[in-house]
């Protein structure tokens, strides 16, 4: 193999079925610590599985893999202001023997000075899928936002007034808007909107992530997740 042919192969595209969680990622970016399982696994010294996709399956948590994802693109460990999992993401470090990531959650580190914090928007679109058409339509979908900034919200209800939406409180003080159902192409445009909204009033993209579910004989349900933040001063009592 030449070096054209070497290069190639190591940005092309791989996709991880990850406890149901799909990622696709570069085989140099799960490579990037050699001695990690992962590194071993994507160097042929470990067996692999594959899904009936064809993708390579992991048994693990698949919502978690994305911070072990972005930390393998980065080299740096970036979580929520609010995140709670530290202990089993720890338990998923140790896993993959990712020894820098394992030392920066056993030394964590603050991601702002103490007067910032990182407010969050989730995103995410669901559809029902039909299994027995050809080609696979879509059933129905919906658009959800949850967050604990109100005024996104607020802002999103003021401009989006002829989409079909209900509001609801969730839990710890967030408050989520559901769009739809709609048909795809409604879905699709309403998200292009609602990213391009959300993106201009200061958030960036943190991470996204798919998940896939059966819950049905005559159809799948396929969920896409998208996480925005942005820094915020604390406002003093």
């Amino acid at each position: 193999m030449d070096n054209g042919d070497w290069g190639h192969r190591m940005s092309s595209p791989v996709t991880l079925n990850v406890g149901g969680c799909l990622y696709t990622t570069s085989l140099s970016t799960l490579q990037r610590y050699p001695d990690s399982m992962l590194g071993a696994m994507f160097r042929g010294d470990f067996p692999t599985t594959r899904d009936s996709q064809g993708n390579y399956f992991i048994d693990r948590d698949g919502t978690l893999f994305r911070y072990i994802l972005n930390f393998l693109r980065t080299s740096e460990l970036t979580l929520p202001l609010d995140f709670t999992e530290t202990d089993l993401l720890r338990k998923e470090a140790d896993f993959y023997q990712i020894e820098p990531l394992i030392q920066c959650l056993n030394d964590p580190k603050p991601l702002y000075p103490p007067d910032i914090f990182e407010q969050v928007v989730e995103l995410s679109s669901t559809r029902k899928l039909s299994k027995y058409s050809n080609p696979v339509a879509v059933i129905i979908t919906q658009l959800t936002i949850t967050t604990k900034v109100h005024g996104l919200l607020e802002g999103i209800s003021n401009n989006f007034t002829k989409w079909n939406k209900h509001m609801m409180d969730t839990r710890d003080c967030q408050v989520s808007f559901t769009f739809g159902p709609c048909d795809h192409h409604q879905e699709v445009s309403l998200r292009v909107l609602l990213m391009d909204y959300i993106m201009k009033q200061g958030f960036t993209i943190r991470n996204t992530r798919v998940h896939h579910m059966s819950e049905r004989a005559n159809e799948n349900t396929v969920e896409h997740h998208w996480t925005f933040c942005r820094p915020a001063h604390k406002v003093e009592d």
